[in-house]
């Protein structure tokens, strides 16, 4: 009988040992955004516009993250993003089942490696600073490059993220350009490095990416931005200093395609300058404003300013309300426009009303 018993349990100690990688603990979170409001458009060529629209104040999404511990302080997670047009129900990124974003990788104390479809280093400087958050009718990206063969995206990209040691943390991103018969053509590379400790956050980073292909010798453009932000309490202060040179270094959006570069040539050598603000007023009310100047020292002297204000009221923790308004002075031709965080728009001037639902 004790033998019977003592074989008992070393059988159930072997089955334990064997099932304990299977029962890792793990997480799936669902999780997304719905957007949908009215903008109005004005000053293009082709006259006013009113139109119904999602994602103003950020693309409408839904996204499935997750995380398994693997032991030992290491981790795997993923993390897919469909993003999507609610008012016609048709994807978004063109049509790419998760173009917002796909990755897979390893979390430990060493920081954080993925792979795949993700946002470059700059571009999350950009959406740091920009009192609007890179979206709205004041999307700092209606004149501040967000460069990267998506826009604010690298496709076929290893990531590498470092631990937060004293408030400073760093990003490095390369984007494989996969040309047959060059490593770099087609290639991208970005980088960031912070501190963010207290009131104060402030980022540096940057992008660069090779335009060359097998047929067509263009050279590299380079985008550097430092942003900062400094919450005061009753108020955040938001500034930032761009320097973009070489093709591509401050690409166009445009309405066929506003994640590419435009039929007009964007400039080659260009500076950025943001100043904004962020203004809680009580629990439920927020004022947003901002100024942008774009110096276009090409010989077309293209420069061009943003102005930008706007008003949010939370409804709750996840629902809000939004009224927003950005006019953009061009000079020389300069061919900017007042768009939101997933279209170009079509003139100088555009408002937007509109509710905002995160789950």
């Amino acid at each position: 009988m004790k033998q019977k018993v003592l074989a008992a349990a070393a059988f159930a100690l072997v089955a334990g040992m064997q099932a304990a990688p299977v029962m890792a603990q793990s997480s799936v979170t669902i999780y997304g955004l719905i957007d949908t409001g009215l903008v109005g458009e004005s000053g293009g060529s082709g006259g006013h516009v009113t139109k119904l629209t999602s994602g103003i104040s950020g693309g409408s999404r839904i996204g499935f993250k997750g995380n398994e511990d693997l032991g030992g302080g290491m981790s795997a997670l993923f993390l897919l993003e469909s993003g999507f047009q609610n008012d016609t129900g048709a994807l978004g990124q063109g049509g790419l089942l998760f173009g917002r974003q796909s990755y897979v990788g390893l979390n430990g104390g060493f920081g954080t490696v993925t792979a795949g479809r993700q946002y470059t280093p700059q571009y999350l400087v950009l959406t740091m600073v920009d009192p609007f958050g890179t979206g709205y009718a004041g999307d700092a990206a209606n004149l501040m490059p967000n460069t990267g063969n998506g826009a604010s995206r690298m496709d076929n990209t290893v990531k590498y993220a470092s631990p937060v040691i004293g408030g400073v943390s760093g990003e490095l991103a390369y984007g494989f350009g996969e040309t047959a018969g060059s490593t770099a053509a087609s290639s991208q590379l970005g980088g960031a490095i912070g501190y963010n400790n207290g009131p104060l956050n402030v980022r540096l980073g940057v992008h660069v990416r090779n335009n060359d292909t097998t047929t067509t010798q263009t050279g590299t453009g380079r985008s550097t931005l430092l942003g900062a932000v400094y919450n005061f309490g009753p108020f955040k202060l938001h500034a930032a200093y761009g320097v973009n040179k070489g093709l591509n270094s401050s690409p166009l959006r445009n309405t066929v395609n506003p994640y590419g570069t435009s039929a007009i040539a964007a400039s080659t050598n260009s500076t950025d300058m943001l100043i904004g603000v962020t203004v809680p007023v009580g629990a439920q009310h927020t004022l947003l404003a901002s100024y942008i100047r774009k110096d276009d020292k090409t010989t077309a002297n293209q420069d061009a300013s943003q102005i930008a204000a706007g008003y949010r009221y939370a409804l709750s923790k996840r629902t809000d309300l939004y009224a927003m308004y950005a006019h953009i002075s061009n000079k020389n031709g300069a061919p900017y426009t007042v768009g939101s965080s997933i279209e170009a728009g079509s003139g100088n001037s555009a408002w937007n009303l509109g509710i905002r639902h995160t789950f």
